[in-house]
């Protein structure tokens, strides 16, 4: 019993003298300014933007509880349906091409331009392709809407500059074509980010997998469908589970490029959103668009995460 409790006492000043015990809950205040923050600027006016739609309001003044009725309007209005649709567009310049090119640029640079030319050449050469990611999209899209400018824009002078004088066109003004003119911006805008996190994940592969390959005859093409694009697919349903949540949520390029117009021809639900609160003063309508807009947005990033836990768990 002796030689117990003194044995205790010997690991007891031990571990005072060497390794103190620190509380749980003193771990916790590392995570105190995170959670505040998180509170403040996520939940509470995620709340307060949930509850505002349940109401009619303008602005000013004591809201009026309607209940579902702004969800009720919003099922049937015509407009907010089409600024989804092209949401949808918007998913495809954003996410759905971005992260295709972005495999193949990824591959080509980490397999066949690193080894022709160095690490310094394809350094470079994915700095340019992030660039457009580190511009801010106001300045990029004023840049661009210079560039497609109908009277003395680059693109048509260019054009007209090569015997292609019927090909100019008035690309941010013409209520056909105005939709895929800001599509092509986004795919310049967002193909740097795919690019870089596939070239990040590719370091992971073993290259051997690539040296047995090639001894076996196999060319590029058939090393990146059999060996990169099974070793990389969680950083796959990373990029694309971010893109389109990017996607879904455009709203700088639209607003500097074309203001939803013409005629709404490349309106999305964030700057319909928009223009219902600040335009038309329809605060509680404005914040219902924005609710639906989240709760899909949220929807998607738990199918992401899941699929991309799936994948991990798999391998």
């Amino acid at each position: 019993m002796t030689v117990t409790v003194e044995k205790r006492g010997v690991a007891g000043k031990a571990a005072q003298a060497g390794h103190p015990r620190r509380p749980r809950d003193s771990y916790a205040l590392f995570l105190l300014p995170g959670v505040l923050a998180f509170l403040a600027v996520i939940i509470v006016p995620f709340l307060m933007n949930t509850y505002v739609g349940f109401t009619d309001w303008q602005g000013v003044g004591s809201p009026d509880w309607t209940g579902l009725a702004n969800y009720r309007e919003l099922m049937d209005d015509s407009e907010f349906w089409a600024s989804f649709r092209h949401s949808l567009f918007m998913v495809v310049a954003m996410a759905a091409v971005p992260t295709a090119a972005g495999l193949v640029l990824a591959a080509a640079l980490f397999d066949y331009v690193g080894k022709h030319f160095g690490s310094r050449v394809t350094a470079v050469l994915r700095a340019c392709f992030y660039l457009p990611q580190v511009l801010p999209i106001a300045v990029a899209g004023i840049v661009w809407s210079w560039i497609l400018a109908p009277d003395n824009g680059s693109l048509n002078a260019l054009l007209k500059a090569v015997g292609l004088s019927s090909w100019q066109q008035d690309w941010l003004g013409d209520p056909d074509i105005a939709l895929y003119s800001v599509m092509g911006v986004m795919v310049w805008v967002q193909l740097g980010f795919p690019l870089v996190v596939f070239m990040a994940g590719l370091q992971r592969v073993d290259p051997q997998l690539y040296e047995a390959a090639e001894l076996d005859g196999a060319g590029w093409w058939r090393r990146f469908w059999h060996i990169t694009l099974p070793q990389i697919r969680p950083e796959i349903y990373v990029v694309l589970t971010w893109c389109t949540i990017a996607a879904l949520k455009v709203f700088g390029a639209v607003y500097v490029l074309t203001k939803g117009g013409p005629g709404g021809a490349t309106d999305v639900p964030s700057y319909f959103s928009f223009t219902t609160f600040f335009e038309k003063t329809q605060v509680g309508y404005g914040a219902a668009i924005s609710t639906v807009l989240t709760v899909i947005i949220l929807a998607l990033s738990l199918i992401g995460l899941r699929l991309q836990t799936r994948e991990e768990d798999r391998s």
